[in-house]
């Protein structure tokens, strides 16, 4: 029998319901007797005494397996956005982004809001959002900060983790030339902050790993017009080769080379690359 929202399905108690069936009556005590109170929740044969009734436990809820529409649709709306689909400077409605994806404005607005607290858009009253126009200059102090954090823990990690911790990261890798490969700016950008993530990962520190990748995020974002930061093909995949050879240097423990690869590689990220 199925049951219902609100209540079981056999009895219609709320969920927060306290009783579980009716206690039994109390004899009457003899006359001239002293009728001595019985404890709540006191069993006949139960130790009792300083001992606090046991609260009632809330039937459990059942657990709803659904998909996430709001984060697919986060996930649609951050693709198009490296892509260049959602241009900077233009204004876009939730309805019709719902319309675009084939569902209502609810899931699309609430993306939207999310993407609006990550920076990528800002919200025009009664209109929109506006995905937000960024500079060189923006992005080129994200590429230092990105530096700031990373070549530090990329140096440690050199030191510390052994070569077949390092191979288990080449497929990855390999995956960013593929996605390279391709052309697609957010098939790349996906398979980038894979890499970037796992190699971080190994530094134990989920803290860094997030804050991170959020960089890593905004840095991917298209500047007004494409601009200096827009990526062909062939830079995307020169970048992506530059993470087989990044391996290369670990596994050497070569710090130069390490040193060097990630400060070009984020030197290129200044320029919108990963």
């Amino acid at each position: 029998m199925r049951q219902g929202v609100q209540g079981s399905a056999d009895t219609g108690t709320p969920w927060a319901a306290t009783a579980s069936a009716a206690e039994p009556v109390q004899p009457a005590a003899p006359a001239g007797s002293a009728r001595v109170p019985q404890q709540a929740g006191a069993v006949r044969g139960e130790h009792t005494h300083s001992e606090p009734p046991a609260p009632l436990l809330p039937r459990a809820r059942p657990v709803i397996q659904r998909a996430s529409v709001r984060g697919q649709i986060l996930d649609a709306l951050r693709a198009a956005l490296v892509a260049g689909d959602l241009r900077p400077g233009e204004v876009y409605s939730a309805p019709v982004l719902g319309e675009r994806f084939g569902v209502s404005a609810t899931p699309v607005r609430e993306a939207m809001q999310q993407l609006a607290l990550e920076g990528a858009v800002e919200v025009v009253p009664n209109r929109g959002f506006r995905v937000v126009e960024r500079g060189v200059r923006e992005l080129a102090e994200l590429a230092e900060v990105r530096a700031l954090i990373e070549v530090p823990v990329m140096l440690r990690l050199a030191r510390t983790v052994p070569a077949e911790r390092w191979a288990e990261m080449r497929p990855l890798a390999e995956a960013t030339v593929r996605a390279a490969s391709t052309g697609c700016r957010a098939t790349y950008a996906e398979s980038d902050r894979r890499f970037h993530r796992a190699v971080l990962s190994l530094s134990g520190n989920e803290q860094l790993v997030q804050i991170a990748e959020d960089l890593h995020r905004r840095a991917q974002w298209p500047l007004a017009g494409g601009g200096p930061g827009f990526r062909g093909r062939a830079d995307l995949v020169a970048d992506a080769h530059e993470h087989t050879a990044l391996l290369d240097a670990l596994v050497a423990r070569d710090l130069d080379v390490v040193r060097a690869l990630v400060g070009e590689h984020f030197a290129g990220a200044g320029a919108g690359g990963a």
